[in-house]
């Protein structure tokens, strides 16, 4: 079945705690520091692949309780969330089901609770005192106590968006991804999309913009609202991860048999071989110029960028740093190469650990680089574009094209003898 064989999607409301999605598949319970989210009325650009669905009452954006009194109307309803990445909160019932996997709303741009510049809390009486506006400074020190959440600055960060929030460019670069996918899947690399686009009001833009230490941000503040499976990262911007704390992982994914361990291995092994070939799988070339053009990485990574399901599966779910790049014929198997190489470390340094913690509880399956070989054929079994060969004793990885061109393939060692 395809990523997008079954979709059960709850759009009614936000639903209450618990962990069953609308078609009753049962979620995990996410951990992490607790964080109310105020919803309030947002004008929004939704997926074009979810307009089928009645999502209306997802027109909103979230504040934490730091950046509330900078609205001047009521919120909605105030609800639990937790700490998702530096600047994101996730909801800890599931909302959706994608072929049998729960996901969770996260909102990327609710603001950041560590000073960029320093190791000082960012709250409202430090953003306080960046402003120049004396009803947004009075604003923020109304309302006495420590008030959880950090802030959404108008501090330009990253070219495209604002520190602690989400500009509207890198937005619409992961929506725009996210309409090309299969909804979870682009060419077998998976991918937490991202449903709607929240625009903040524009009377709350303009006093977050005030908010600014150097230079100022000069477009439009929104949130994503996006699916995830998780909020375990690889390594970074996780307080549960594989890369520091894989026995947490599989405890949180009920990882409690060796066939369990060994399915959520090949998962991950399947899902992370498309992530270093994601150029190849989306090749096409550019008759007007003559050129070869695919999707790459700007300024995203592995490590710190993607989640990981409960079944193994990597989701790629930073996709602003996702686009289409361009080049020449004789450059084509130089970029497949690059690619590979730009994860292949934080790819094996996962698996090593994930194979280190099934080793320690079920036992050993062999050495480790037989082992590895054994996982890599099994997860490309089905793959249509990356095929494992076996050559004076070391294994290769063959990786084709979405334009079939066999000059353009690429013979990449991976395990040598």
């Amino acid at each position: 079945m395809s990523p997008a064989g079954e979709v059960a999607l709850l759009g009614g409301a936000f639903p209450a705690p618990g962990l069953r999605t609308p078609n009753g598949a049962v979620g995990i319970l996410l951990s992490g520091l607790p964080l109310p989210l105020a919803s309030f009325p947002a004008a929004t650009i939704t997926n074009r692949q979810f307009r089928q669905f009645d999502l209306t009452t997802w027109d909103r954006y979230f504040l934490p309780p730091t950046l509330c009194p900078l609205s001047d109307v009521e919120p909605i309803e105030v609800r639990d969330a937790i700490e998702d990445d530096n600047r994101s909160a996730i909801f800890p019932a599931p909302v959706a089901t994608m072929d049998g996997t729960p996901f969770y709303l996260s909102v990327k741009g609710v603001g950041s609770g560590v000073d960029p510049f320093s190791l000082r809390r960012l709250d409202g009486a430090y953003a306080a005192e960046l402003t120049d506006d004396p009803d947004v400074r009075a604003r923020l020190t109304s309302v006495k106590g420590d008030r959880p959440g950090g802030m959404i600055t108008g501090e330009l960060w990253l070219r495209g968006s604002p520190y602690g929030g989400q500009g509207l460019p890198h937005a619409t670069t992961a929506l725009n991804v996210s309409e090309r996918a299969d909804l979870t899947s682009l060419a077998g690399f998976r991918i937490a999309p991202v449903v709607k686009i929240a625009l903040l009001p524009a009377e709350v833009e303009a006093r977050i913009k005030g908010l600014h230490w150097y230079r100022k941000f000069g477009g439009r503040l929104v949130q994503e609202l996006r699916l995830v499976p998780s909020n375990v990262r690889v390594y970074f911007h996780a307080r549960t991860n594989v890369g520091q704390e894989v026995a947490r992982v599989f405890d949180l994914f009920r990882i409690d048999s060796a066939e369990k361990a060994h399915r959520f291995e090949v998962n991950f092994v399947r899902s992370a071989i498309p992530l270093l070939t994601l150029f190849a799988r989306t090749l096409s070339f550019e008759r007007e110029r003559g050129r070869y053009r695919g999707l790459d990485f700007q300024d995203v990574w592995l490590d710190k960028d993607a989640v990981v399901a409960p079944d193994g599966t990597i989701y790629f779910v930073d996709l602003e740093g996702v686009e289409e790049v361009a080049v020449e014929p004789t450059d084509v198997r130089e970029k497949l190469e690059d690619q590979v190489y730009r994860s292949l470390y934080e790819f094996m340094f996962a698996y090593a650990q994930i194979e280190a913690e099934r080793s320690r509880r079920y036992g050993a399956a062999g050495s480790r680089k037989r082992q590895f070989e054994a996982i890599v054929l099994e997860a490309l079994r089905d793959d249509p574009f990356v095929r494992p060969i076996h050559e004076g004793g070391r294994l290769l990885l063959r990786i084709g094209n979405r334009s079939l061109e066999e000059s353009l393939s690429l013979d990449f060692p991976l395990v040598d003898a």
